[in-house]
């Protein structure tokens, strides 16, 4: 079978692989000794300041990509305002030369007022048609005058506004470096932690992580929760679900959107795309915009937001598990749905 094809009882085998892999199909939590430090250096502490920095980075990036699409917004409007005033720019010259034209016509009239023109034709039959074009040429002077006025309110409008959303642009070009500034010193630092691990301090490390999130899967499923889930994906949750799990293994990298790197909202965003649905680019957007539902009532395809500031974001799968792009130099992966600390669930096609 493809990877891009994976089927609901594929993802099912792989995500009970993961889960009985880390205690999660509801076997008792074991117990567990705090680690004893390795060279002096207390492991645990560097995992929860390592944690800390990369979910401080997570938030940053969430920043980040939310002025990124700010910019883009921006940027398209302003190119629509440009196009609107180069279209009104050519619309005012033709009426500044329709207006022209009008006044010479007066002028050829002698300038006289129109009821004198009037007066100095004998003929009633002429003194008619002669009243006739003359209100029809007040008319026009009236309505090529009044369209010129307007178009030149419209033209200060649109200049004004493509200022205003320039200086808009402006400000979230700033906030979208300095947010890319915070993300990369974050990781660095974490990164730098990393790097005087030894070898063996690094399994360890790893270990612990692992460790933590199944001790977290087990508390999770020893509520009962995963008796009162039972829901079935959607026509579209299910290719959205496909998409997701056919990226299992490529890289995290923060604001990526694939197809080769994700960071966690990239990943849901792209395979929602993939379903036929659009939603928001950020997991704290998405928390924000998209249905809430209650976590009894998910079902595969939803998405579980993570972290009271909404920063992390999985897709559901069944069975008690997600898949999810974690962070920096981890990979798309299947974890327990439990793992982290849940802030709700919202589900981009309801109604379906």
């Amino acid at each position: 079978m493809e990877r891009r094809n994976v089927g609901r009882g594929a993802v099912v085998a792989c995500a009970a692989a993961v889960l009985c892999a880390t205690g999660g199909l509801a076997l008792p939590a074991p117990a567990y000794a705090d680690p004893a430090p390795a060279g002096g250096r207390d492991l645990e502490a560097v995992r929860k300041k390592i944690d800390d920095l990369y979910r401080r980075a997570e938030r940053a990036t969430d920043a980040y990509n939310a002025a990124e699409e700010r910019v883009k917004r921006q940027q398209k409007e302003i190119v629509k305002l440009a196009k609107n005033i180069v279209s009104t720019q050519e619309e005012r010259k033709e009426l500044k030369r329709r207006a022209g034209s009008l006044a010479s016509a007066q002028y050829r009239g002698g300038g006289l007022p129109a009821e004198a023109q009037l007066m100095l034709n004998k003929d009633p039959e002429g003194f008619l048609d002669n009243a006739t074009l003359a209100r029809k040429g007040q008319h026009a002077v009236r309505t090529v005058l009044g369209q010129l006025a307007r178009t030149e309110s419209d033209l200060q409008d649109y200049a004004k506004d493509a200022t205003d959303r320039w200086d808009r642009l402006e400000k979230e070009r700033k906030k979208k470096a300095a947010a890319k500034k915070d993300i990369e010193k974050k990781i660095d630092a974490a990164e730098r932690i990393e790097s005087r691990l030894k070898a063996e301090e690094k399994a360890r490390l790893k270990k612990l992580e692992e460790d933590r999130a199944q001790r977290e899967q087990a508390k999770w499923l020893d509520s009962g929760i995963l008796q009162e889930i039972g829901g079935t994906a959607s026509a579209q949750g299910k290719k959205a679900i496909s998409y997701a799990t056919a990226q299992i293994g490529k890289d995290y990298v923060w604001g990526a959107e694939g197809p080769d790197t994700f960071d966690c909202s990239g990943l849901t965003m792209r395979a929602w795309q993939a379903a036929g649905r659009t939603i928001p680019r950020t997991s704290q957007e998405q928390w924000k915009q998209l249905p809430h539902i209650d976590v009894e009532d998910m079902r595969p395809g939803d998405l579980i937001i993570y972290h009271e500031d909404a920063s992390h974001v999985g897709m559901y799968l069944g069975d008690g598990a997600i898949v999810h792009a974690p962070r920096p130099g981890r990979q798309v992966t299947i974890a327990g749905a439990g793992s982290m600390r849940i802030l709700g669930v919202v589900r981009p096609d309801a109604g379906r």
